[in-house]
């Protein structure tokens, strides 16, 4: 371990000690918060992190270790790890690495010593900014001018970063006891995924449902989907700025007027605002956690939402198809859409959770449902 310290393009700074990654010797990102008091193990595996240094709100992190199943892809991807106290030992039955251990194993810095509750006052006061973590005698002013040089996550393609470059089937489902992950056979109807940077609970929600899916890149174009002749398509989640991506808004365009089921979350909510003539906008400093508050406004209920965004639809923007579904209400932002006269739909937050609360499991099943009745 040795002496780390955290700056921001504002001119605040850190010092903490540096557990993981120090081979790294630095690093720098997108610094934002996450407030899930469990599942970090989940949250650094999940491609929509890319690009960003996430500080955990929870005052220690680390105390049940990792382990070779809750992954949300094949490695992990924060570009940074900021906790406030390291727990020295690990205790879960499924458990077989530590917390540092992990981060290791993926070369990724990782601090701890740092008041994070003076951290996210910061942020939450004057939004989300660009930080910058380095090991060793680093001078604030160096690390802070190194986190001003750092470039925009708005002009970053990150996207390319995290997708898978092939297509891929993908036939596992929910994790059950005992037998751990479940494998499926037999499958109601095929759906191809685009691969912004997906989860994979999402995928295995699907599959539970009786979804054969096909996983492509995100440089698919909407043609080889339309030849491919799906019951439904999925568009994923994922990193950055979804203005920059016109290519793939342009392929959505496309898949729009085929009247093929389509379901987006996240990236994909997003992506598809744009291509269905809307716009979206930068929140202040984000929503990333576990605890959020949407109300449903077809049935009136209000849901606890896993969350993990930067961007929101503007409503302003949205053309007359278009119904909104889903509201945040802690700043009444969008969290879900439908078109009134194709079918299609998205979701802004997480239904499928990891982590986080099962409330909006739900929508996979609505997902089912349209494609059933677009198949009558």
């Amino acid at each position: 371990m040795e002496k780390a310290i955290l700056a921001l393009e504002d001119g605040h700074f850190f010092y903490g000690i540096a557990f993981s990654g120090l081979d790294q010797k630095e690093t720098g990102g997108e610094v934002i918060f996450n407030t899930s008091m469990t599942g970090y193990q989940e949250i650094l595996t999940d491609p929509s992190y890319k690009g960003q240094i996430v500080v955990m709100t929870p005052s220690e992190i680390g105390n049940y270790g990792t382990n070779p199943e809750d992954i949300e892809s094949e490695k992990v991807h924060v570009n940074g790890f900021v906790i406030k106290d390291l727990s020295q030992i690990y205790s879960n039955w499924r458990a077989d690495k530590s917390l540092k251990e992990y981060l290791d194993e993926n070369g990724v810095i990782g601090i701890y010593g740092i008041d994070t509750r003076a951290l996210v006052r910061i942020i939450r006061k004057y939004g989300v900014m660009k930080g910058y973590i380095g090991i060793g005698d680093i001078s604030p002013v160096e690390a802070v001018k190194k986190a001003r040089s750092i470039p925009d996550i708005s002009e970053l393609d990150l996207v390319s970063k995290v997708s898978h470059k092939e297509v891929y089937k993908w036939t596992e489902g929910s994790w059950v006891w005992p037998e751990g992950y479940t494998k499926k056979t037999e499958f109601k109807y095929r759906v191809a995924v685009i691969d912004y940077g997906v989860k994979r609970n999402i995928l295995r929600l699907m599959v539970d449902r009786g979804l054969e899916l096909t996983v492509f890149p995100h440089t698919v174009e909407a043609e080889e989907i339309i030849k491919f002749s799906p019951d439904g398509i999925f568009l994923s989640n994922g990193p950055g700025d979804p203005a920059i991506l016109h290519y793939q808004i342009e392929q959505i365009k496309k898949l729009i007027k085929t009247d093929i089921p389509m379901f987006g979350i996240c990236l994909g909510h997003q992506l598809l605002s744009w291509a269905i003539g809307g716009r979206t906008y930068k929140l202040e400093f984000g929503h990333h956690g576990g605890n959020h508050p949407v109300k449903n406004l077809k049935t009136g209920k209000v849901e606890i939402t896993a969350q993990n965004h930067n961007y929101a639809t503007d409503p302003s923007s949205l053309p007359q198809n278009v119904e909104i579904t889903h509201i945040n209400l802690n700043d009444d932002t969008i969290e879900g859409i439908r078109l009134t006269d194709r079918p299609v739909f998205s979701i802004q937050h997480h239904p499928e959770a990891s982590p986080g609360p099962h409330d909006a499991h739900y929508i996979f099943d609505e997902f089912v449902k349209l494609i059933e009745e677009t198949k009558r």
